[in-house]
């Protein structure tokens, strides 16, 4: 009798226990709920020779790490998938294994993905497809999944939300011999099937996010506001109806002239490594490089394949700071809005190559199918606070040291204030889903 009633007591007390650990998690949401709170990345790679910038994110029960590269350019994120993996590209780490999670074609999330006119699911448990392709022409096939994602909170909470996201397999690369060593890409862009835009609808975070990047290499990322600082940032209004982080049009200065390069849509893309002007403004902008470098000791280094435009002085360079002296600050003046610009050091437009060259970081955005969009990559966001803010529908700017992360205490220290046809599917019963064969 008195073991039966021993034995009743642990069953008892474990129940319990399991029902408060169960209970944790959403306590520590409610938590995070009711301080606004944010989350800060620390971020690796540089533009030079990386060509990339990651940051580390936990995904899973029990959660595992996966390098995902850092992009505001796009909506979705995505890992790759041993679903099995028809394409994939190698990885840090192992391949996520999907458990069946799902979700559905009926999901709003997923129509948010497609766009309207293109959503349409045939069956009421027909699961939601995904591809997203870029501008450099590479792109991930896969079904949307959802699993939770640790994060830590600069007010000390710690949640696992469980998240929407791509799991890929099948990715097509332009260049094999340049890859990002990532398993995926964190999409930062203003879409609903954002992870900020649905963490923001569980009331985790804001809808901001934002980066510093180190022009040493490293730096920070981070969703939330709760520790920006007050002033010393330029705001410029996102346009309206975009699909991507737009600031409207902009004329060029160089070093401190009107130049006749002018009304440059410009967009803001951390998933570009280096700057794309239009084909006439990058024609004319190479044209006033090269003719206010006459008579000084730099001449065309046409042997150096790293970028297409190099040059070579009396002995190799070795860094940035032996060459800025030859170059021009550049300014973007924003046509539609007074006084706001965006100032462009030669540091933020050069890079020095490992022979000891100097290159061009501003590329010919019509090569790779932008038209006529002008494209501000990591080479010109370097070493400044850069902040894209839904809420308001804005884009904040201000130099700042990335290399350190912030003191969340306190604020930042400044230096001064789709559909594509029916394909070949084939049911992968240990998955769980569809997995398309063919590409039309």
């Amino acid at each position: 009798m008195h073991q039966k009633m021993y034995l009743r007591a642990v069953v008892l007390f474990l129940l319990t226990w399991i029902a408060a650990a169960a209970y944790q998690p959403q306590k520590q949401l409610k938590s995070a709920k009711a301080s606004g709170s944010s989350v800060i990345f620390p971020v690796s790679g540089n533009v030079y020779p990386k060509g990339y910038y990651h940051v580390t994110i936990n995904v899973g029960q029990p959660p595992k790490p996966y390098f995902l590269d850092i992009d505001t350019g796009s909506d979705l994120t995505w890992l790759q998938c041993d679903a099995p993996c028809t394409k994939c590209t190698p990885a840090p780490h192992s391949l996520y294994k999907p458990k069946r999670n799902l979700i559905m074609c009926q999901d709003p999330l997923c129509a948010s993905l497609h766009g309207p006119g293109i959503h349409d699911c045939h069956a009421s448990q027909e699961q939601c497809d995904y591809e997203v392709d870029y501008a450099d022409h590479g792109s991930s096939l896969g079904v949307l999944v959802k699993d939770s994602f640790p994060l830590k909170f600069t007010n000390g909470s710690v949640v696992a939300p469980l998240l929407a996201f791509g799991c890929g397999y099948n990715q097509e690369v332009p260049d094999s011999a340049h890859l990002p060593y990532v398993d995926g890409v964190l999409g930062l862009g203003i879409g609903k099937s954002s992870i900020l835009a649905q963490l923001r609808d569980m009331g985790l975070t804001r809808n901001i996010v934002g980066h510093c990047l180190s022009g040493k290499g490293g730096g920070f990322l981070f969703f939330g506001d709760d520790f920006l600082p007050k002033s010393g940032i330029v705001w410029k209004p996102i346009l309206s109806q975009s699909k991507y982080y737009s600031l409207g049009p902009a004329d060029l200065q160089f070093g401190g002239q009107a130049t006749n390069v002018k009304g440059l849509p410009i967009v803001f893309d951390s998933g570009s490594t280096y700057t794309y002007f239009s084909s006439q403004a990058y024609k004319g902008l190479v044209s006033l490089i090269k003719g206010d470098l006459n008579g000084k000791q730099l001449k065309d280094a046409v042997e150096d394949r790293s970028l297409p435009v190099c040059w070579k002085g009396a002995k190799p360079f070795k860094s940035i700071r032996d060459v800025v002296n030859y170059f021009k600050p550049l300014v973007l003046n924003f046509t539609n809005a007074k006084n706001i610009h965006l100032q462009l050091r030669p540091e933020s437009y050069l890079i020095v190559t490992e022979h000891g060259n100097v290159c061009l970081g501003i590329l010919d955005g019509g090569e790779v199918g932008l038209g006529n969009i002008n494209v501000i990559g990591d080479i010109s966001l370097q070493d400044r606070l850069v902040i894209y803010d839904n809420e308001r529908q804005q884009i904040g700017w201000a130099p700042a040291n990335c290399d350190r992360l912030p003191n969340t205490d306190g604020d930042i220290c400044l230096p001064y204030a789709a559909n594509d046809g029916m394909l070949e599917q084939v049911w992968h019963a240990s998955f769980g889903f569809w997995r398309r064969q063919g590409r039309k």
